[in-house]
Parts: C-alpha cells; sequence; structure tokens
C-alpha cells in the first residue's frame, strides 16, 4: 500500500486507487455492439489491417433486431454525456463514481481503444477485471504472435466500442453498453525469445530479483504474453475475458487467470477513495496526470529505448494475499498503526485529513513517532525512497476458502512506471526490509510486461515490435 503509488510487497498504504482521467473523448458515442438475428451471426466482416469492421446501419440491419446501445434507450444517452464529462475530469486516484453518471445508464461508458497509451492504464478503476497471461505454443513464433496480436486489438476496439466480436460472439453482453471496458496487452520476458526478437528486449524488462517476502507459484507468475481486462458490469467483462481466449486459437494457451473487483461505480453517497479488503482507505496518494512528472514516472519517451516502446509503461503485477483472519484479531488501533493512517478517513497519524501531508516528525503524546518508523505508509513514501513512485491501479480479490480453512483473498496488485528498475525494486526491497504489514501478507505470484504505447487508428498493438 505505498503512499503515493509506490509498489508493494503489501497492499496499498491507507490511501487511495489507482486509476487516472481518462484519454479525450472516453465518454463519447460510437457504434453499438449489434444485435444478431436468429442465425447468431455478427453482422459485418473484419477487413482491413486493424481488423476494422463495417457495423450494419439502423436500416441495414435484420428485421427485428436492436443494437446493444438502444437497448439502454434515452437514459442511457443521457448518462454518456454525463460520463464523458466525469471521465474527463477524473485522476489516477478518482474512483469510477467521479464519472457522474448514474446506476441505470453505467454501461454508456465508453473509453477510446485508440491513443498514445493504451487504455487500462490511466482510466478510473473499474468495478471488474481479469488477469491473464498466455504462453506461445510450440512452433508459434514472430509471424503467429503478429497475427494474434491483428486478432486481440480488432477485438478489443470492436468490443470497446460496444459492438460484437468480429467472430462467433457469444452474446453474453448483449443487453449492455460497453460498460468503460478496457482491454490492455503486454510482453513478457519470454515473449522475445520465442519470436526471435531478443535484440529488442528492454533492459526494463530483466526478471525481477526474488524477494525475502516471495512465497511464488512459478505457474501462476509470468507469461509471454499479459492481457489485462477491465469493466463496470461483469458480464461485460467475462465476455471480453471469453473473447479473448477464443482469439488465442492455436498461437497460444493460457499459463494462468486470476479474476478481481473493485467497488460499483455509485456504491457510496459520493466520490470517495476505495477501500481493500483489509477496510483501508488505499490510494490516496497516487500520482496524478496533471502533476508535472506524472508522464516522466509512468510512460515511456518518445526518444527512450527501445524506440517501439515510446508511449508505453511497464506493468508490475503480484498476487498479494492477505492474512485476514491475524489481521481481523488487532484492534483499530494496532491496525492503524501497522499503516500509519486512520481507518476511519485515512488521514496520517500525524494528523489532519486523508490528503493532508504527512509530518514525519511529529511525535505523540509519549515521545515516539505519531507515524510508527516501521509503518507501511512512512516506507513506501516517494520522498523516502529517492522520489520513486508508481501509478498503482489494483483489483481485490477472493477466491473462497483453501484448504486451511481461512479466506484466499487480497489484492491483485497492478503498478506502472516508466522504469521498474528504478520504481518498484528499490521499494519492494526497502519493504522487505521492515515493514509492519508484512506480517499480514503473502506474496503468491508475480509478473512483469512491457506494455507498449497505443495503437494508431489502422494498427494494432505491438506493430512496431513485431513488424519493426
Amino acid at each position: 500500500m505505498p503512499e503515493q503509488s509506490t509498489p508493494q510487497t503489501s497492499p496499498p498504504d491507507a490511501s487511495g486507487p489507482p486509476g487516472a482521467e481518462r484519454s479525450p473523448g472516453a465518454g463519447g458515442s460510437s457504434a453499438a455492439r449489434t444485435a444478431r438475428g436468429s442465425s447468431g451471426a455478427p453482422g459485418g466482416a473484419a477487413s482491413g489491417p486493424g481488423g476494422s469492421r463495417d457495423v450494419p446501419s439502423p436500416q441495414s440491419r435484420p428485421h427485428g433486431s436492436v443494437s446493444r446501445r438502444r437497448l439502454l434507450g434515452t437514459a442511457g444517452a443521457t448518462g454518456l454525456a454525463l460520463g464523458a464529462a466525469g471521465g474527463a475530469a477524473g485522476y489516477a486516484a478518482a474512483p469510477t463514481a467521479d464519472r457522474g453518471a448514474a446506476l441505470a445508464s453505467l454501461g454508456s461508458g465508453q473509453v477510446p481503444f485508440h491513443g498514445s497509451h493504451q487504455p487500462g492504464i490511466t482510466t478510473p478503476l473499474q468495478a471488474r477485471g481479469h488477469l491473464v497471461a498466455f504462453d506461445l505454443t510450440a512452433g508459434s513464433g514472430r509471424k503467429e504472435a503478429a497475427a494474434l496480436l491483428r486478432r486481440w486489438s480488432t477485438t478489443a476496439r470492436l468490443l470497446m466500442a460496444g459492438e460484437a466480436a468480429a467472430q462467433d460472439d457469444t452474446d453474453v453482453a448483449r443487453d449492455a453498453g460497453p460498460s468503460s471496458l478496457t482491454v490492455t496487452f503486454g510482453f513478457g520476458h519470454g515473449f522475445f525469445a520465442r519470436t526471435g526478437l531478443e535484440k529488442q528486449r528492454p533492459i526494463a524488462l530483466d526478471p525481477l530479483p526474488d524477494f525475502s517476502s516471495d512465497h511464488l507459484d512459478r505457474n501462476r507468475s509470468d507469461g509471454d504474453l499479459w492481457v489485462q481486462i477491465g469493466a463496470d458490469d461483469a458480464l461485460v467483462a467475462f465476455h471480453a475475458l471469453r473473447a479473448i481466449q477464443k482469439d488465442a486459437g492455436a498461437a497460444a494457451r493460457v499459463r494462468w487467470q486470476m479474476n478481481g473487483f473493485n467497488r460499483s461505480p455509485g456504491a457510496t453517497a459520493h466520490p470517495m477513495t476505495a477501500r481493500n479488503l483489509m477496510g483501508q482507505i488505499d490510494g490516496t496518494r497516487n500520482p496524478k496526470p496533471a502533476e508535472s512528472d506524472f508522464d516522466r514516472r509512468v510512460f515511456v519517451p518518445a526518444a527512450g529505448e527501445p524506440a517501439w516502446m515510446a508511449g508505453g509503461s511497464y506493468a508490475v503485477v503480484r498476487r498479494i494475499r492477505m492474512l485476514l483472519d491475524d489481521w481481523e484479531q488487532l484492534s483499530v488501533k494496532d491496525q492503524e498503526a501497522v499503516i500509519g493512517r486512520r481507518k476511519s478517513d485515512g488521514a496520517p497519524l500525524s494528523g489532519g485529513s486523508e490528503r493532508t501531508a504527512m509530518d514525519l516528525e511529529k511525535l505523540g503524546p509519549d515521545g515516539s513517532p505519531a507515524v510508527p518508523v516501521n509503518a507501511h505508509a512512512r516506507i513506501t513514501r516517494p520522498d523516502q525512497n529517492g522520489g520513486a513512485a508508481m501509478l498503482r491501479r489494483p483489483f481485490s480479490f477472493h477466491d473462497g476458502i483453501d484448504g486451511d480453512g481461512v479466506p484466499d483473498a487480497g489484492l491483485l496488485f497492478v503498478c506502472w512506471q516508466a522504469d521498474p528498475l528504478r520504481a518498484f525494486v528499490p521499494v519492494q526491497r526497502k519493504l522487505d526490509r521492515g515493514d509492519a504489514l508484512s506480517a499480514f501478507v503473502r506474496h503468491e505470484a508475480s509478473g512483469l510486461f512491457a506494455v507498449p504505447g497505443g495503437a494508431a487508428k489502422g494498427e494494432y498493438v505491438g506493430q512496431r515490435l513485431l513488424e519493426g
């Protein structure tokens, strides 16, 4: 729970959720996902290098068919305009409730697929998420990987616009709008050897070092390809997951999959920072796009290396198990000492409100630091780590009860940075040496992925690497 979106060996500090302002036009209108006739065949056909697809006009649709967007009705159209205004004003730490959309029109929210950065990085937190890694199959190389990324990009573009998948759409999301769906793609360390592109592998993608708090399941770590799916509706997210898995075909197989959630938009009386499963306000000090050094911290510059990563970012993914039975035995006062912030409102123990700067010099009535020296929020502060910071954008998870009868629950920690060797790694090492929260969390899976910049119109994600 890093103070300003620093990484976590533990869950985020009592701060707020990651996420950021949407790209311009995030709430703009688009063709709706086309409902299909009794034959089940999707309307239109894929074409062009970007996999563009002709969407039937209302006049050319089969008799009785209706678009998903039209099914939302007038309330949906009104919500779309509200979503556009709210999305543009949001920022990394803002929950999706900031979009201002009425509950009846949440499905109208739309995030653009094309842009300088991929969606799902600065997009406000989404209610439902799926993280899935794939390995290329034997015999699949650069050519097969390029065809796969072309298929995936086409599917992501269509589904994010509220349209049906180009091939064999399952109709799972037929009655919903885009619901702020985002699909994000990344490459793991092994991808480059399998495709003969070792010379294009970034130095920043070197494997993460081992940390003393790690208890990693290698079968649920790493992977050649990584996909992050997020949406404000569970069925819309699942629909995208199935489409991506089906598109993999014979080129790639699933290595691991993790499913997560966040608070639903509109669940609180007013927009506020989200809480994690420990009940802590999580993400208060996430960096914001309005800050002058935001891009430098989060995105690879245009002149960066390698050139194909311009506008991209590096995602560190960690499955962090929260030992909730142990945590919940602590008094609220002891929980606050572990985190360094009040549980009720996220304010630092040195005083003030959630957004008040933490006073590390302030002493308590007994003469000891008001914020304990091993408090998670203190250790992870960027100003205590040479300015290292990253954009945290996690999902919570709960996978039932394990064989010992305790909750298998915690945080799917995802953080974004321009260089993990200068951001995640040094902070994680510091947490390893004395974070009070370490006794209540366990790192069970890990991955590092190079996420290229966004695709321009007519391009697919990763094209500059695979065809460069």
